[in-house]
Parts: structure tokens; C-alpha cells; sequence
């Protein structure tokens, strides 16, 4: 299996530092979080996009996914949301990265409503995205945060340029297990997440192995599944 990383856990660390402690640590890609406080996101121009691209390329890592924070799901109108998503198709594509990553959201809409609303969103948004190469990736997570959960929207999508992401401590906070979760999003899925905590009430990160979550039930389960 390739490995990646989140700038989520290096807050505004600079690109080039990020490279080469992806490279100096053996992993194959980064997860860049796209956000205002970070050095990545869609408000930077094309001669930034371009730098950073060079230079993850040179370090030979992988842009893996722009993690957005557009929420699918969410109530309100359409068009802020499908211009967020197009921001964020557009910068993954300029910087070579083959996913963006998108929350669900929903809020206290009704499951039906808030499965509606995400899966018109993100059906008017693959058809850019597939003309791009990018693949759109709905994250377990808050309102959506099992396997089950994010199946019945992908389900309603219905395209290949739209997939999921797999954030095995939100399906085991959700009360799924991963012999659950994988056949639920393995149609849709697009790469894991893993991460450590110590208890559902308190989820500050712990180093792998050191906590709780399901990990090696998760890996062996992939493993065994021959799923890369």
C-alpha cells in the first residue's frame, strides 16, 4: 500500500518543507489541506500552483488530494457551493493532484434531504470534474460519518468521477465496524484514513497503534480484500 500524510498535522508549514519531509520519511504523497491559513488553497495564482507542483514533483511525492472544507450537504442554495467545488477541482488539477476531497455537512437537515441536496451537488460537479481528471471524494464525516451513510449518496450520484474517502475514526465513532464499512464504500472508495485517538470523548491524536480505533482490523481487512 502507498502512504500519504496530512498538512493537517504540519499547520503552515511551508511547501518546501513539506516535500521534503514526505520524501526524507518514505512516504509516496501528501494530503494538502486547502485552506486560508494554509499555503495551498484556491486563492493562490497560477505562478503559486505552479511552483508548488515543481516542487513536490522534484521531491518524486504525489499530491495526492486538495482537502477542501466545502460542505455538500449543506442547507442553502446550490451556487456558493458548486462554485467552491469548482475552485477546488481547478486547483487540484493545476497542482496534478488526482482528488478533492469534500465533507458532507448536512447540519440538522432530515438524512433524506441532506443525502438529496449532496448528491445533486455533486452530480452537477463530476462532469468538470471528469474533464479535468480529478475525482471528487465525500469524506465520512460529521452528518454522513459511516460507510452506510455515505453509500446511499454516492448511490444516488451514480459516476466515477465522484468516490469516497474512508475515515475509519468517524465510521467507528458512527458505531460501524470496518467488516461494515469497507463493503458499504468499497464501489466508491477512493483511499483510507487513519488516524489514533484515545475514547469517543476525547479525540486528540495519538500516534498509531496507541489508542483505540480499529487499525489493525482495518489494515488486515484491506489486506486480506487485496485492496491497494
Amino acid at each position: 500500500m502507498k502512504l500519504a500524510f496530512s498538512t493537517l498535522g504540519v499547520p503552515g508549514m511551508p511547501v518546501p518543507d513539506v516535500a521534503r519531509l514526505a520524501a526524507g520519511a518514505g512516504y509516496h504523497g501528501v494530503e494538502l489541506r486547502a485552506h486560508p491559513e494554509e499555503p495551498v488553497h484556491p486563492g493562490i495564482g497560477a505562478d503559486e500552483r505552479a511552483r508548488v507542483a515543481a516542487e513536490f514533483r522534484d521531491a518524486g511525492v504525489e499530491i495526492l488530494t486538495v482537502a477542501g472544507y466545502v460542505r455538500a450537504a449543506q442547507a442553502g442554495p446550490d451556487e456558493p457551493v458548486l462554485t467552491g467545488l469548482g475552485e477546488l477541482l481547478e486547483l487540484a488539477h493545476d497542482l496534478g493532484a488526482r482528488n478533492v476531497r469534500v465533507f458532507p455537512g448536512g447540519g440538522e437537515q432530515s438524512p433524506e434531504e441532506a443525502d438529496a441536496t449532496a448528491a445533486r451537488r455533486l452530480a452537477a460537479a463530476a462532469p468538470r470534474a471528469a474533464d479535468l481528471g480529478v475525482r471528487l471524494l465525500l469524506e465520512t464525516h460529521d452528518s454522513h460519518r459511516t460507510g452506510a451513510d455515505a453509500a446511499r449518496v454516492l448511490g444516488l450520484v451514480g459516476h466515477g468521477s465522484v468516490g469516497a474517502i474512508w475515515d475509519v475514526m468517524h465510521t467507528w465513532l458512527g458505531g460501524e465496524d470496518p467488516a461494515t464499512s469497507y463493503p458499504a464504500l468499497f464501489p466508491h472508495l477512493g483511499y483510507v484514513q487513519v488516524k489514533d485517538i484515545a475514547s469517543a470523548d476525547d479525540t486528540t491524536p495519538l500516534p498509531l497503534g496507541e489508542g483505540v480505533l480499529p487499525l489493525t482490523e482495518c489494515v488486515e481487512l484491506l489486506s486480506r480484500e487485496g485492496w491497494d
